[in-house]
């Protein structure tokens, strides 16, 4: 699995970016959005229960996460258009606003190391990712255990203040100074 200072490796995905099938592919690339934080989260299945309620939360996050010049990246190994069935039939999933990208070959999955050895899906994984393409932040649940994006956020204050951030610290209170 790749960790915190890896390069994230390079990606070109399909990606399902709304509702209307007119308009609802997009191709999304390590290139897409240069200069910005990415955020990469994966979930195992779509259709399943778990994972909408990480999609809907960090969707009702994404606005926090573009003040801080981030983009939020969505992938499974499902193909893009179950990724729009399940959009246009999840009410929580409708009005999604960050891209699902599609890993139907498991390329992104299998060079970052997140696919489960059994079931060939991807675990819970987060990371995050800085503007020059090194991973800064790894974390990886359980399939059965879903994430909190909420500390993704945190977390991603932190890595924005380059500086010693104590335990639970959150954006604004004082950070560490080495003695």
């Amino acid at each position: 699995m790749l960790t915190v200072g890896d390069k994230l490796p390079a990606f070109d995905l399909q990606a399902v970016v709304s509702t209307d099938p007119r308009s609802a592919f997009a191709r999304i690339t390590d290139t897409t959005n240069p200069g910005k934080w990415k955020v990469l989260f994966f979930w195992p299945k779509d259709f399943t229960f778990v994972c909408p309620t990480e999609i809907a939360a960090f969707g009702a996050l994404n606005g926090e996460f573009a003040d801080r010049d981030a983009v939020i990246y969505g992938i499974s190994t499902d193909s893009e258009y179950v990724h729009l069935a399940w959009r246009q039939n999840h009410k929580d999933l409708a009005k999604l606003p960050f891209p699902m990208l599609s890993d139907i070959k498991r390329e992104l999955s299998t060079a970052l190391g997140v696919l489960h050895r059994e079931e060939g899906v991807c675990l819970r994984a987060t990371l995050i990712a800085d503007p020059e393409g090194i991973i800064r932040f790894v974390s990886v649940n359980d399939l059965s255990v879903g994430r909190n994006p909420q500390e993704v956020l945190r977390v991603l204050d932190a890595l924005q203040t380059d500086e010693l951030c104590p335990c639970n610290w959150q954006k604004g209170e004082s950070v560490l100074t080495a003695a």
